[in-house]
């Protein structure tokens, strides 16, 4: 996650691929515990819901894109519910690029939750930017998890999500499903959407390509005779690795010092 490089690489099995710096971007799940992030990311990713709850320390998932010949990097950080280290969750929401914030329907306290992660997110990021002058806007979708459930066990009206981004043009509400696959494409969509992404990034509108066509798959010729016809291909890395903190910390220091600053600026506080 390197600011000043020209390329990023992934390594995969026998093939590399290099991705422009500015084509990658890191998204960054937030919730409290057993909302369904890590399900919803499974989702995301395979197309699959695992009935079984493991507690998620961290996890972190990579997927390469091939868009009309255009490389594209999507790094993907499932965070823990607990935050029982509050100094990595600010770093992973300083280094975030779009973000989903993510409650259970039957859950008030994790919606409470989902409020104060969006007001953190919105005060670390507006420190960053401060710093850094930068003019971009924070697209995040906040996700009501668990909508199949009967609305005898809803613990949050509609209107009360619908209110949390209402007066924000970058930020959407979605009702969904992880567990039926009920709205989550369409959330996919119109998050990379508001972050001004290929709308192709999202899961129904890409080819899942195995990481054997890694070779082939960065050249702007790549096509595969049974889908000459769609131009979107994703491919998920399955050895990639999350930048260690000191990484991500080089990471904000350069966007904070880019451009041959020289005078000493004050830094975002990370603890």
């Amino acid at each position: 996650f390197q600011d000043q490089a020209m390329m990023k690489t992934m390594s995969g099995g026998n093939c590399t691929l290099n991705v422009p710096a500015k084509n990658s971007y890191r998204m960054v799940v937030l919730g409290a515990s057993r909302v369904g992030k890590s399900s919803i990311v499974s989702r995301f990713l395979n197309g699959r819901f695992e009935d079984q709850y493991t507690p998620t320390i961290e996890d972190f998932h990579r997927k390469v894109y091939n868009i009309r010949g255009d490389m594209y990097q999507l790094d993907i950080l499932d965070t823990s519910g607990n935050h029982p280290f509050p100094a990595m969750r600010r770093l992973s929401i300083l280094t975030g690029d779009v973000f989903v914030l993510v409650f259970s329907l039957d859950n008030r306290e994790s919606f409470d939750e989902v409020k104060r992660l969006q007001k953190q997110i919105l005060e670390v990021k507006s420190c960053l930017k401060n710093k850094t002058k930068e003019s971009a806007d924070l697209p995040m979708v906040i996700c009501g998890n668990k909508n199949d459930h009967s609305e005898i066990f809803r613990k949050v009206r509609s209107d009360e999500g619908e209110n949390l981004v209402s007066s924000d043009e970058n930020c959407a509400y979605f009702e969904v499903s992880a567990k039926k696959n009920t709205n989550v494409d369409e959330m996919f969509y119109v998050l990379f959407s508001m972050a001004k992404l290929p709308h192709e990034m999202s899961p129904a509108l890409h080819r899942k390509i195995s990481i054997q066509y890694g070779d082939t798959f960065q050249q702007k010729s790549f096509r595969m005779r049974r889908v000459k016809d769609m131009d979107a291909y994703g491919m998920i890395s399955p050895f990639a690795r999350r930048p260690s903190v000191n990484s991500d910390l080089k990471y904000i220091k350069s966007k904070v010092l880019r451009e041959g600053q020289s005078r000493e600026r004050e830094k975002c506080t990370i603890q």
